[in-house]
């Protein structure tokens, strides 16, 4: 049996001639910019994450680039960020100039440690950026709590964890502005590149709808200098059909994680993901970590199972951030997380079968060849 690390086919076979029929709805109107589909797309994801406001965007990277415009972040200012994220994070970060401050994650988690954020702060800092990392919520009430305490803003990165909530309120909802992505793997995925922001602040919102549309709010009068960075009515028509579906698929990842639990635990020195007390997890990646992640991710490939590493090379390692001199050493979590993680195959529609293959693939490993 073949396993990939991810499948489409379960989720958008029965949704097919939908999202087709969606597709050629558009394609007939001929009305493909910021047209009924984002308008409808946007109300509709407000209203499952509960906030005021949604605005669509061109992908992730930039829905956390115009968050940060809006918010006036620039150069001489810091913004607290996980050392273990995907770079994207930092990215948005460099975009305005700014400086990002790595703060390590709790190493049972691997998202932001609150009790490790108030040392970081400088008279610089501005605000706080946790990543919602692998689908699990991250500990928004201390983080929020610390933020009102300092005067800083908190922007959430939710591109992972669409549903996930702590202590009730989703994620999405407590930063002032947030950011998520709908790039095809995640949790709601388009077809292709797609992101939104979501904010209960009506004056953000209007901010950023404006950065969106190069600047303006009126067709060629243009009060500041924006972007073009526009969701897209093809791709807000498929995530109109594919939201309704979005909690049942979050139930069935919640369902996969709970066999791999039930399968994989004391095995060997695998590590298996752990959830806060208050937090959610809709395991937008199943995430293990084992000493032995080379030879296991060699072993699961000859077996025909596919896997990933979510992230080889920590942020703070990167060539592109060899200018903040930051060196390997200097946040060993997060490097001990990008040392050992392993991603197991997770999308809806995966079987029972399909979880006991890849089990008895990492059993056999451990059984044969770790001693």
């Amino acid at each position: 049996m073949r396993i990939p690390f991810l499948s489409f086919t379960p989720q958008h076979g029965p949704l097919r001639e939908e999202i087709l029929a969606a597709i050629a709805e558009v394609y007939d109107k001929q009305w493909y910019v910021l047209g009924d589909q984002v308008r409808e797309f946007e109300a509709a994801y407000a209203r499952y994450n509960q906030v005021n406001y949604c605005v669509g965007v061109a992908n992730g990277l930039d829905a956390l680039h115009l968050a940060l415009k809006a918010l006036r972040v620039g150069p001489g200012d810091e913004v607290l960020v996980p050392s273990n994220t995907y770079i994207a994070t930092w990215l948005a970060i460099s975009f305005v100039e700014a400086t990002p401050v790595p703060v390590e994650p709790d190493a049972a988690t691997y998202n932001l440690d609150p009790a490790r954020l108030e040392a970081a702060i400088t008279p610089r800092t501005k605000g706080i950026m946790p990543v919602h990392l692998y689908g699990q919520a991250c500990a928004m009430g201390p983080i929020m709590a610390i933020a009102e305490r300092h005067g800083l803003w908190v922007v959430e990165d939710n591109a992972q964890a669409q549903g996930a909530a702590w202590e009730g309120g989703l994620t999405g909802s407590f930063g002032a502005v947030n950011g998520t992505s709908f790039y095809p793997g995640k949790n709601l995925g388009a077809l292709g590149d797609a992101g939104a922001v979501t904010t209960n602040s009506s004056e953000l919102a209007a901010q950023i709808q404006t950065l969106r549309n190069y600047g303006s709010q009126q067709k060629y009068y243009n009060e500041v200098i924006g972007y073009n960075s526009r969701l897209d009515e093809l791709q807000a028509a498929v995530l109109n059909v594919k939201l309704p579906h979005l909690a049942a698929w979050s139930q069935q990842r919640q369902e996969i994680a709970g066999l791999y639990k039930q399968h994989l635990t004391g095995l060997g020195d695998l590590v298996l993901p752990a959830v806060a007390t208050g937090a959610t997890h809709v395991y937008h990646l199943y995430v293990v970590r084992t000493q032995f992640r080379g030879a296991l991710q060699k072993h699961l490939a000859e077996q025909g199972i596919g896997t990933l590493i979510h992230y080889p090379v920590p942020p703070h390692l990167q060539q592109a951030y060899v200018h903040l001199d930051m060196k390997n050493g200097a946040f060993p979590i997060a490097e001990e997380l990008a040392a050992t993680s392993l991603s197991l195959p997770m999308w809806p529609g995966m079987q029972p079968e399909h979880i006991s293959a890849v089990a008895s693939a990492i059993n056999l490993f451990f059984a044969e060849f770790i001693k």
